[in-house]
C-alpha cells in the first residue's frame, strides 16, 4: 500500500483492493521542502474570470512524491526583485508528473499578477519542495470527512478529492464550498463530474450574490450553523478540514464550536489564502520578553562558506543572518513552509514552528531559522 492509501483507507477491505495499486508511486523521489527545483510550464487553464491553474514539470519531468494538501514555495523574478509565494498543490499526488497550483488574480498582489500575465507553457520558475502539514494524515483512519472552503481556500481539499477519486476509494466526503458568486466557484464543474464518479461524495455550493448568473438555484448568504446543518446533519460526527481567508476560517471554527463539534476533530490550514501569504504576524518580530536576553549575543558560523556574524538572543537566526548579508532561502517566516530548513551542526536554539518542520528531521539536528532563536553560540550546515 501506498503512502496516499494509508492516508485515505483505513478499511480492511479497501487495504486489501489496493495493496498492490502502488506502480505510481514507483521511481518517485522525495523533494525535500528545503531543495530548489525548476519547474518549467506545460499548460495554463483559465478556472474563473480571475483564477487560473498553472500546471508544471518538476526538474527532468521525474515524477514527485507529495500529501494532499501540501503546498510549494515558489520563486520568480518580478522587476528586478525576486519574490516568493506560497502556494498549494492543487493536483493529486495520484498524478506525480505534473504538479498544478491554482492561483487567484490579487489586486495589487505581485506574484498572482506577474503569474497570471507572464506564465506560460515553455515558461519556467524555481520552485521549493512540498511542505505543510494541513494533509489527511492529520486524522489517520477518519471514515467521513466534511471540507468547508472558501475562494482559493478550495485548492488543497480539491487535492485530496482528486486523490480519493483517484483511487477509487469511494470516501464519505461532505464539501461544502463558498464563493462571492457563482461565476466565482472553482473546479465547479469538475466538482459536479466527480459527485457522478463517487456516489459518496456530495458538494454543496453558497454564494454571497447571484452576479451574472440570474437562474441561481443555490442559496445566497454565508454559512450558517442552520444551513450546515440542513445539509450536514452529521456534522458533528465528521473529521473537518478548513481552508480559506483568515476571516471565513474562524466563523467556521465558531460555528462548528456552536454546534458541539469536538475541537480535536477539526483541523484547518494556517495560511491567509486571500493573500497569498502567512495569515498570523511574521515570527521575526515577536521577540522574547525576558528583559536580560536582549543582552545576549551569540556567535554564528557558516560550516561551507565559514563566514561568521554575530547576533541578538532576541532576533531569529533568519532574521539575523539576512542582517548579515547571507542569502537563505525563506518565505512564510512563520514556521509553516520548511523553506527555510538548516542543520544545526552545534548549538542550540529555541524553536516555535507551526508544522513546517516533522519530529523525525528535529531529531536529525534540522530547525526552521524563520522561528529559531540561539541560546548558545551556533554552527549551521550552510
Amino acid at each position: 500500500m501506498n503512502s496516499v492509501e494509508r492516508m485515505f483507507a483505513p478499511e480492511q477491505q479497501t487495504k486489501d483492493r489496493l495493496s498492490n495499486a502502488s506502480t505510481w508511486e514507483s521511481g518517485t523521489k522525495v523533494w525535500a521542502s528545503g531543495e530548489e527545483q525548476i519547474l518549467t510550464c506545460a499548460r495554463v487553464v483559465d478556472e474563473t474570470h480571475d483564477v487560473k491553474s498553472f500546471e508544471f514539470r518538476v526538474g527532468d519531468g521525474t515524477p514527485v512524491r507529495f500529501e494532499p494538501g501540501q503546498f510549494m514555495t515558489v520563486s520568480a523574478n518580478v522587476q528586478g526583485q525576486t519574490v516568493q509565494r506560497c502556494y498549494t498543490i492543487s493536483s493529486p499526488p495520484t498524478r506525480p508528473y505534473l504538479l498544478s497550483i491554482t492561483v487567484k488574480r490579487v489586486p495589487g498582489g505581485t506574484m498572482s499578477n506577474w503569474l497570471h500575465e507572464n506564465m506560460k507553457p515553455g515558461s519556467q520558475l524555481r520552485a521549493y519542495g512540498p511542505s505543510g502539514s494541513f494533509t489527511p494524515t492529520a486524522a489517520p483512519g477518519a471514515v467521513k470527512a466534511l471540507y468547508l472552503s472558501a475562494g482559493s481556500g478550495v485548492t488543497p481539499l480539491m487535492s485530496m478529492t482528486r486523490a480519493s477519486i483517484d483511487l477509487g476509494l469511494d470516501r464519505d466526503i461532505v464539501f461544502v464550498h463558498s464563493a462571492r458568486t457563482p461565476a466565482d466557484i472553482v473546479f465547479r464543474k469538475e466538482l459536479e463530474r466527480l459527485v457522478a464518479l463517487s456516489p459518496r461524495l456530495r458538494t454543496f455550493f453558497l454564494c454571497e450574490g447571484i452576479g451574472s448568473e440570474s437562474d441561481w438555484q443555490g442559496p445566497i448568504g454565508r454559512l450558517s450553523l442552520q444551513q450546515l446543518s440542513e445539509w450536514v446533519p452529521d456534522y458533528a460526527e465528521r473529521e473537518v478540514f478548513t481552508c480559506g481567508p483568515a476571516g471565513y476560517m474562524k466563523a467556521a471554527q465558531t460555528l462548528l464550536h456552536e454546534g458541539g463539534h469536538d475541537p480535536a476533530h477539526y483541523h484547518q490550514e494556517s495560511f491567509d489564502f486571500s493573500a497569498g501569504a502567512a495569515a498570523a504576524e511574521p515570527a521575526e518580530s515577536v521577540a522574547p520578553k525576558n528583559q536580560a536576553a536582549s543582552l545576549e549575543t551569540f556567535t554564528v558560523k557558516l560550516s561551507r562558506s565559514s563566514k561568521t556574524f554575530t547576533m541578538s538572543a532576541t532576533e531569529t537566526v533568519l532574521a539575523a543572518a539576512k542582517k548579515a548579508g547571507v542569502a537563505i532561502p525563506s518565505s512564510c517566516s512563520q514556521g509553516i513552509c520548511g523553506t527555510c530548513k538548516t542543520k544545526v551542526l552545534e548549538g542550540e536554539v529555541e524553536m516555535k514552528h507551526n508544522g513546517g518542520i516533522r519530529d523525525r528531521e528535529i531529531q536529525k539536528g534540522f530547525r526552521l531559522l524563520c522561528c529559531s532563536r540561539p541560546t548558545s553560540d551556533l554552527v549551521l550546515e550552510l
